[in-house]
């Protein structure tokens, strides 16, 4: 697998992906089903980091392609379209968690800094469908930061503004999100080493 594209091969990506647009905004329904099928799978998985489970996640990707069809006569050719239909996706996703009463964000600070003293030893060994599964099982608050904060790149601020709350909360659910994390990791580790 490359993980690294040339700098002709992402032009030829933009390029595909300017045509693929033009294409759809005429309406061509092959057109459209090719941009999903291009993207699908990708913002699947940003989905299933944010959502309870997979059928939220399927919802949140189908409603984040109405949105980003609805929208795409508004992509100005600017950027990487695979990051346009990324913050759609994220967007989605968080005004879904935003309806759902049931995430709590309220959680001081001062009860998790305690957990900030960690080295990270597990995680050198841990595949990448493991990892999933751990940010999965996180509950909604903790999860949605963390993937907002160590995966996205928002700040604090930032994400309090995204959600509707203070900075601190945003801080001390991050704090929360890595000790669950801390937690489920070295039980992995302890059963790792006793089999």
């Amino acid at each position: 697998m490359q993980l690294y594209k040339t700098k002709k091969s992402l032009q030829n990506d933009m390029m595909e992906d300017i045509d693929l647009v033009q294409a759809c905004l005429k309406g061509n329904p092959r057109a459209q089903k090719a941009l999903f099928e291009k993207f699908a799978a990708k913002m699947f998985a940003v989905c299933l980091r944010y959502m309870n489970n997979h059928d939220e996640a399927q919802d949140a990707l189908q409603d984040g392609f109405v949105k980003i069809f609805s929208k795409l006569v508004d992509f100005k050719n600017e950027g990487v379209l695979e990051g346009w239909i990324r913050r759609i996706i994220v967007n989605t996703c968080l005004d879904a968690i935003r309806k759902n009463a049931k995430t709590k964000f309220d959680v001081s600070l001062d009860d998790v800094s305690y957990k900030l003293d960690y080295t990270d030893t597990g995680m050198q060994h841990l595949e990448v469908e493991e990892l999933m599964k751990l940010i999965q099982s996180m509950p909604n608050g903790y999860r949605v930061v963390f993937n907002l904060y160590a995966i996205e790149g928002f700040t604090h601020k930032e994400i309090g503004e995204k959600l509707g709350i203070n900075e601190n909360t945003s801080k001390s659910q991050y704090l929360r999100a890595r000790a669950f994390l801390r937690e489920r990791l070295e039980k992995l580790e302890w059963t790792e080493k006793t089999l």
